[in-house]
């Protein structure tokens, strides 16, 4: 039985109930990861050294944790999972609600050779997600994604089911281990006793997600003090009106509680957006900023660069140029900013949209690790984050979608290649066009940044009128 590409940017995500997330095709995949699991391979699952025994003949049982975000359709999800792993000899413990890199952490922690996170990120609510975690912590390798589907494109998949009864409930203490690994940069004290948020004010949105049981909790531990919103899941209400893709939201809540700083998260946490005091929106961008300017003044940036995408702001190159940082460009999505970062030796990266990662304190983006730092920083400096982020001056920036029917390579569309070039060619050095489709939605997205605002906007126009022609 061939099956279309189950694997997007991140992960597996549809609808819940409809292919791929039906009830058939989970468990199918359910059974192949247990074959997957179970099978010596000449290469690990991730460019990174197994941190368990090798697979193969006389091994113990592989072991798998599993957990996600707030959606009403996550539990039924891992459970038809866990069913299927465990009658086919995995050995699954629940973490129940947890931000996805919480539940990287857990991997490693509990010597798992792989991780579930179900969730759909910053997606609504009617989505859902599966995305696997190898025994470092770190997402499933293209390779091993291709490897899985090749398992599943065929009729040799047998699904057996287990009856797990309340052995799926939450493992104890796997939401204070992830707290833990939070705070233990700041597990020193300050020469003066003090914990290292003490005297900051904080607003959080928590998108009625993942962060939504212990956001406020994780920075009270830390000295600050915390207004959380959006942190009551009914099981439907993640990422409605709120979160990180409601931006005006928290900027409206750091203004109204007089905030130092706003923190607004999406539904697995993996990602955070910033507003300054004064309410102004800074996206991943900005972070990385700061946090690289930081660690280069400290000497913890070796090589003097960080990773950004194709969809980063000209506007950081520059600033950060001004301070001997360079920018390595990579393709959209954490796991290619990860692979860059591996590959090149360099500690920090991440995207626009708030996904940040630090290799020496994570393995991938992570919403809350970002924000806490962010926050010290913020204390360390002990000026307002706007005053902070005054060298960094951004590029007009635009980000046209335009939803469509397909998505062909746009080398084969020669209306729509024949404006490209005419954009390409008018913007020159003093801008930058990325066309690309979401990995996750059926969209093409137009990004157009140059000096004059009213030029990229005539130009975004034009081509995102011919794509929508063709493909729409």
């Amino acid at each position: 039985m061939s099956i279309p590409r189950l694997f997007g940017t991140d992960g597996i995500r549809a609808p819940f109930g409809h292919a791929p997330l039906d009830e058939v095709t989970v468990r199918r995949v359910a059974a192949a990861l247990a074959a997957e699991l179970t099978t010596p391979h000449p290469r690990p699952l991730s460019p990174s050294p197994p941190s368990t025994p090798a697979r193969g003949e006389g091994r113990r049982r592989p072991r798998l944790v599993l957990g996600g975000d707030t959606r009403d359709s996550t539990p039924i999800l891992c459970r038809w999972l866990a069913e299927t792993l465990t009658a086919h000899g995995v050995e699954c413990t629940s973490l129940g609600v947890l931000p996805t890199p919480g539940i990287a952490v857990l991997t490693r922690r509990l010597k798992a050779d792989c991780g579930i996170a179900v969730s759909a990120s910053h997606n609504p609510h009617p989505d859902n997600g599966i995305k696997l975690i190898d025994a470092a912590g770190f997402k499933w390798a293209a390779e091993a994604e291709r490897r899985l589907e090749q398992r599943l494109d065929g009729d040799g998949i047998e699904v057996r089911t287990a009856v797990l009864g309340e052995d799926l409930e939450p493992a104890a203490g796997a939401v204070e281990a992830y707290l833990e690994n939070l705070t233990a940069p700041f597990s020193r004290p300050s020469s003066r006793g003090e914990k290292p948020l003490a005297g900051l004010r904080l607003a959080v949105d928590a998108s009625n997600g993942a962060a939504s049981p212990w956001a406020g909790e994780l920075f009270r531990r830390l000295g600050a003090e915390a207004t959380v919103s959006n942190a009551e899941p009914d099981g439907t209400n993640i990422n409605a009106g709120c979160g990180s893709t409601y931006p005006e939201v928290i900027a409206a809540l750091t203004r109204e509680t007089g905030s130092d700083l706003g923190f607004a998260f999406d539904g697995d946490a993996d990602r955070v957006i910033v507003a300054d005091e004064t309410g102004e929106v800074r996206d991943g961008d900005a972070v990385l900023y700061l946090w690289a300017r930081d660690l280069e003044r400290r000497g913890e940036l070796p090589g003097h660069r960080i990773v950004a995408t194709s969809m980063s702001n000209l506007g950081l190159e520059t600033a950060l140029r001004a301070a001997g940082i360079s920018v390595v460009r990579c393709d959209v999505g954490d796991r290619a900013v990860v692979r860059a970062m591996r590959e090149q030796g360099i500690v920090l990266g991440g995207e626009q949209s708030g996904h940040i990662v630090h290799l020496g304190l994570g393995t991938q983006g992570d919403g809350m690790m970002t924000a806490v730092h962010l926050a010290a920083l913020r204390r360390r400096g002990g000026r307002p984050l706007s005053q902070m982020l005054a060298g960094f001056r951004r590029f007009p920036q635009l980000l046209h979608n335009v939803r469509v029917r397909r998505q062909p390579d746009f080398e084969t569309l020669p209306r729509v290649m024949a404006v490209r070039d005419a954009v390409v060619e008018e913007l020159g050095d003093e801008g930058r066009l990325v066309l690309r489709y979401s990995g996750t939605e059926p969209l093409a997205r137009v990004m157009l940044e140059g000096r004059d605002r009213r030029r990229i906007e005539a130009l975004a126009a034009e081509l995102t009128a011919v794509i929508a022609e063709e493909l729409s």
